[in-house]
């Protein structure tokens, strides 16, 4: 029998979060504490841009934002915000959405599968994906459940479970 196998990956849905952001533009029109604030956000290239008039009011962009994100299943993770900046009279932050898994982050999730994963359990990385393979599948689910209870730094996703 052949192996069987999983990808580990670390992609985000760009129209998902296209659609937490418009949900986020809606609902930042709408509540009160955002009138005349100057608040706004969108794409500006491949990051995203919130503006306000207060460094307090950009904060609650950001956080607006967050939680469309976790309503729409992306993890914050994928999400690197950075900090507010003065831009003449408006508060502005950049974030943009990190996706693939560097060369680093590759060898050390494959590091904890060797050291603490089921024996005869094989991860080769390929390109900013790693691909898991095993001769039980029963193996791959205690890897799967493995990574889960690690806290990395980075999203990650099961796909081509095979």
């Amino acid at each position: 029998m052949a192996d069987s196998s999983f990808d580990i990956v670390s992609k985000v849905e760009k129209q998902e979060v296209d659609n937490a952001i418009n949900q986020t533009s809606r609902e930042i029109a709408n509540r009160y504490d955002f009138k005349n604030v100057g608040a706004s956000i969108g794409w500006t290239g491949e990051r995203i841009e919130l503006k306000a008039d207060g460094e307090e009011r950009v904060k609650a962009i950001l956080d607006v934002l967050q939680s469309k994100l976790i309503a729409r299943k992306i993890s914050l993770k994928a999400l690197d915000a950075g900090e507010p900046q003065l831009s003449g009279k408006e508060y502005k932050i950049f974030a943009t959405i990190k996706e693939g898994i560097s060369q680093e982050n590759a060898k050390k999730i494959s590091k904890i599968i060797r050291d603490e994963g089921p024996k005869g359990v094989k991860a080769q990385v390929q390109g900013e994906e790693l691909r898991v393979s095993s001769k039980s599948r029963d193996d791959l689910q205690a890897v799967q459940t493995l990574l889960k209870g690690k806290d990395l730094d980075f999203a990650i996703q099961y796909v081509n479970y095979r």
